[in-house]
């Protein structure tokens, strides 16, 4: 993409001494590159701590009726699980980590535009997440009321739910500083002769998602504002008791969280983008399509919200609305797959772990697109809303999509992150009990709702217990899989054999450049010649 390499004598970005040293040289730098590891650290800490609390909880369903915990007990664990997962994982996710690391460097910037706001997004991260820790061990007990809020309950419970609201609020300021910073380094740092046009797909992702945190953000923090003020002061605004209105409130949380399906979403497709031609050796097919139905999904996936809410009492007008465009959305939707999967067709493929956990994301994003849809019929969706296909479905996009979008950048990237290369060996074996136990766990889960069984039930029925026991066994089987996964990274941090620049022959401007990058990336800044993607017979060999 560029007409040289750009090489540097500079200390790479981990062994830098600047202003300070030590721990405090993290926790104060404003180095894009290690504030996207600070992000990558407390991220994968918060996500075993959700994986744990799911852990809990699949344990309980091995027995339909029992006394392992309490109704209240399993209550706040889905809580916990729910807000961990979405507001400290998916919904930063890809965005805070690899848009972090990898923007500046694959536009042929030095760093974001705001430094100093990057680092503040962090500490508002870590600050929304201890206020959610702190909500657990005190006031009467931990939220209960599930990830969602929902009123009246979430304003009748005596539980500690007022603070974590509060914390839900801080995160959300992390989400949209993020998003300025973002959009703010496209428009202003590209580089030379990098048009809209020639650049990569992965910042044209970011920036789809960044707009979606600068514009939706604020109604979700405004809601919970409004949810804190109604518990402190008695404010009817959402409590039917007080003359409120508590289908508001449902339209004012998914105003905001469904579009936060697509900041999940969005960055994930962005890494897919990336791995597929790198590792197909061809130029990425229908560019341009891909580029516009980013644009397209963050438009769309912001009028979409009512879809949850078809049984909550809406005309039937404003229910065929919301229901065509739940149809609408899923076009973009599949013209990524269909490029994606034309961008493997004739290509040299060099069949790596990341390609691998790439191919596995589509597959799983599909079975989430295509249930999804299921559930904008609305029929269909009267009997499936609220049962155990709603999990099922909802996992299958967040975890099998974001979630293994988010290993397939993991492992693309790692050695552009630390240098080191893992054991290929390592990631073939993790990546069998990954796949296996979460389809086994979450498709046993769409079963489930299409049976009837209710979700967020502490216990069930004994016709339901059969499915219970294998998606049961297949948590066990994928948390296996993921300690290998980390692990094994883990281990390539410190014991990896050194990583060259372009261990995959990539031709994007962050493999240009030193593994681990130096601390400004460029000696200078490059000049981009080439459309995206210009791959050279040479390149593979």
């Amino acid at each position: 993409m560029s007409t040289q390499q750009h090489t540097t004598a500079e200390p790479n970005y981990l062994e830098y001494d600047g202003k300070h040293n030590g721990l405090l040289g993290w926790l104060l730098s404003t180095d894009h590159k290690r504030v996207a590891i600070l992000y990558l650290v407390s991220m994968v800490t918060f996500f075993f701590a959700g994986v744990s609390a799911g852990f809990v909880m699949r344990l309980v369903q091995l027995t339909p009726f029992h006394k392992m915990i309490t109704a209240q007990t399993y209550n706040a664990l889905f809580t916990f699980h729910g807000v961990v997962m979405i507001f400290l994982f998916v919904i930063p996710g890809l965005n805070a980590v690899f848009g972090n690391f990898v923007l500046p460097i694959i536009l042929g910037a030095k760093d974001v535009q705001f430094p100093r706001l990057n680092l503040a997004s962090w500490y508002f991260f870590i600050g929304g997440a201890l206020i959610a820790v702190i909500a657990l061990f005190t006031g009467n007990g931990p939220p209960d009321t599930g990830w969602s809020f929902y009123a009246p309950f979430s304003l009748k419970t005596g539980t500690n739910v007022t603070l974590g609201v509060f914390a839900a609020f801080i995160l959300g300021f992390s989400s949209m500083l993020t998003g300025i910073n973002f959009v703010t380094t496209i428009h202003r740092l590209r580089a030379p002769g990098m048009t809209f046009f020639k650049m990569p797909l992965f910042p044209w992702a970011v920036y789809a998602t960044s707009w979606m945190q600068i514009l939706a953000t604020p109604v979700l923090a405004v809601t919970l504002l409004l949810v804190i003020l109604e518990r402190l002061f008695g404010i009817g605004i959402f409590d039917p008791a007080k003359g409120g209105d508590p289908v508001l409130y449902q339209h004012m949380f998914w105003i905001y969280s469904h579009p936060a399906v697509y900041i999940m979403i969005l960055p994930a497709m962005g890494a897919i983008s990336e791995i597929l031609p790198t590792f197909a050796q061809r130029t990425i097919f229908g560019y341009k399509a891909i580029a516009f139905s980013s644009i397209a999904i963050a438009g769309f996936g912001s009028l979409v919200w009512a879809h949850h809410m078809f049984t909550s009492g809406m005309s039937d007008f404003g229910n065929m609305i919301f229901s065509l465009l739940t149809m609408v959305v899923a076009v973009p939707s599949a013209i990524k797959v269909f490029n994606w999967v034309a961008t493997l067709y004739k290509g040299s493929i060099n069949f790596q772990p990341p390609l691998l956990y790439a191919l596995s994301f589509i597959f799983l994003f599909c079975i989430g697109g295509m249930t999804g849809v299921w559930q904008g019929a609305l029929a269909l969706d009267i009997h499936l809303h609220d049962t155990y296909f709603i999990v099922g479905h909802f996992h299958y996009v967040m975890f099998g999509g974001t979630g293994f979008a988010f290993f397939a950048a993991l492992v693309y990237w790692f050695p552009k992150m630390f240098g080191r290369m893992y054991s290929n060996t390592a990631m073939y074996v993790a990546w069998f009990p990954m796949f296996i136990g979460f389809n086994m766990l979450y498709f046993t889960m769409l079963i489930l709702g299409m049976q009837g069984m209710p979700r967020r039930y502490y216990a069930h029925l004994p016709q339901y217990h059969l499915a219970h026991v294998v998606a049961t066994v297949g948590s066990w089987i994928m948390i296996s899989g993921l300690l290998i996964f980390f692990g094994s990274l883990l281990h390539a941090v410190f014991r990896g054999k050194k990583a060259g620049s372009n261990p995959w022959h990539a031709v994007t401007l962050e493999w240009s450049v030193p593994s681990p990058p130096p601390v400004e990336n460029f000696d200078e800044v490059p000049t981009v010649t080439h459309e995206p993607y210009h791959f050279a017979k040479e390149a593979g060999s």
